[in-house]
C-alpha cells in the first residue's frame, strides 16, 4: 500500500520561509515524477510545483515561481518543497503527490489530475 505522509507545516508571518518533507512508502518513488499541490478554503486543489523523477526538472506555478523550490531524496523516498517568502495568499493546505502512470527523464506533471497517489495534507498558515 503506497503512503505520502507530509510535514513541516505550521503558522508563520509573511516573509518567512518553511520547508515541507514528504515521506514514500510503500513504493520506491526513484523512477516516478512527484508534485506538490495545495487547496485553500473553500477552493480547488491548485498544482503548486513537481519535479522529474531523477530531479533534472522541475515547473512551477505562476503564483510560486521564484519563491518556491521543489527537490527529491531517492535514497529516502522523499520530496520537498522549500518555500521563501511567503505570502498570506500561500495559506491553504499543502498536498504531496505521486504520477506512476507516465514516465519520463524530462517529465514533470502539472495538473492535479495526473497524479495517482496524495498524502493527507499539512496545513501551512501565513499571517500578514
Amino acid at each position: 500500500q503506497v503512503q505520502l505522509v507530509e510535514s513541516g507545516g505550521g503558522l508563520v508571518q509573511a516573509g518567512d520561509s518553511l520547508r515541507l518533507s514528504c515521506a514514500v512508502s510503500g513504493r520506491t518513488v526513484s523512477s516516478y515524477a512527484m508534485g506538490w499541490a495545495r487547496q485553500a478554503p473553500g477552493k480547488e486543489r491548485d498544482f503548486v510545483a513537481s519535479i522529474s523523477w531523477r530531479g533534472e526538472a522541475t515547473y512551477y506555478a505562476d503564483s510560486v515561481k521564484g519563491r518556491f523550490t521543489i527537490s527529491r531524496d531517492n535514497a529516502k523516498n522523499s520530496v520537498y518543497l522549500q518555500m521563501d517568502g511567503l505570502k498570506p495568499d500561500d495559506t491553504a493546505v499543502y498536498y504531496c503527490a505521486l504520477d506512476i502512470t507516465y514516465s519520463g527523464r524530462y517529465y514533470t506533471p502539472q495538473t492535479v489530475a495526473a497524479y495517482d497517489y496524495w498524502g493527507q495534507g499539512t496545513q501551512v498558515t501565513v499571517s500578514s
